[in-house]
């Protein structure tokens, strides 16, 4: 079931997102992978809605069904999001991250339209679910759950989080995917090097707090893609663009009690688990304005 439901949401995860395929043909262009199955995938991220019918705790019951365990919280203050990771059941399968925006923060404006929305949907979707059944499930993470929004919404919204304007619009869709770099070919297992690669291959990374985000600890390095700007269609048939998804990269380095191991022998057991808040509060911008209208 865990195969089948991660291979329908990138399916369309990379229909809707041109840059993967693109990235994919520029590694195997310069030999860095032969096909696509050669990536390793970091983790993949959803954004979800704070209330009480959704959000996290809907959503993470499908992934802690399929043998996901939930790990730390992170915090994001000025965004108004929480968020939590969860380890896979085995290694070969991504980490999961999924955030929340705090709907209670906003402006009372904001909460109303958001739950003009979300109000739409009654109870748990997810408790509804038989999460045994692939198809049912593949189909749950790609349908609407509440009516599209206007136009006029998303822009209020937008105005006052960009985050949850995304989800308005976007519901439960995924929102990226992470290459693991560090087991790549030397000159491209670095972010440092790859996003050279990436640049000379004509991709806009995200440059929010340097185009190289770094945990304190120096052993956790990502990068990403600033996201296109796709047609949208609203209610009333009203269109504009909006930011789509994003590509996301990540180097994870060996521990300092693992150092001395050779090469042949490092795991993914001896290099950096979890997240960093400060690297994912400014990789949360590569669908803002800020980024897609540099």
């Amino acid at each position: 079931m865990l195969d089948y439901v991660l291979n329908g949401l990138m399916q369309r995860y990379q229909e809707r997102v041109p840059d993967v395929a693109a990235i994919i043909a520029a590694m195997i262009n310069e030999d860095v992978i032969q096909i696509a199955e050669d990536i390793e995938n970091d983790h993949i991220a959803f954004r979800t809605i704070g209330v009480p019918q959704l959000g996290i705790q809907s959503l993470e019951k499908i992934f802690l069904h399929y043998g996901y365990t939930k790990q730390s919280p992170y915090h994001f203050k000025e965004k108004k999001l929480d968020a939590y990771w969860y380890a896979p059941p085995a290694p070969k399968y991504p980490r999961i991250f999924i955030s929340e925006l705090r709907v209670q923060d906003l402006s009372a404006e904001a909460q109303g339209i958001i739950t003009s929305y979300t109000d739409e949907v009654k109870v748990d979707p997810v408790e509804k679910l038989d999460l045994d059944n692939g198809p049912e499930v593949d189909l749950f993470l790609h349908s609407a759950l509440w009516r599209t929004p206007t136009l006029a919404d998303y822009q209020t919204l937008a105005a006052e989080s960009e985050y949850a304007a995304w989800v308005i619009y976007n519901r439960y869709y995924l929102n990226h995917f992470t290459i693991s770099l560090q087991n790549l070919p030397t000159g491209y297992n670095t972010v440092a090097d790859f996003n050279q690669f990436l640049e000379r291959n004509g991709f806009k990374l995200n440059d929010s707090g340097g185009k190289i985000k770094e945990s304190p600890d120096h052993l956790l390095l990502q990068s990403s893609t600033v996201a296109k700007m796709i047609p949208a269609t609203f209610a009333e048939s009203k269109t504009q663009q909006i930011s789509g998804s994003y590509v996301e990269f990540a180097e994870r380095r060996v521990l300092p009690q693992f150092a001395h191991l050779p090469a042949s022998e490092i795991k993914r057991e001896h290099r950096r688990e979890g997240f960093e808040a400060g690297n994912a509060d400014k990789i949360f911008e590569s669908t803002y304005s800020s980024q897609t209208q540099r």
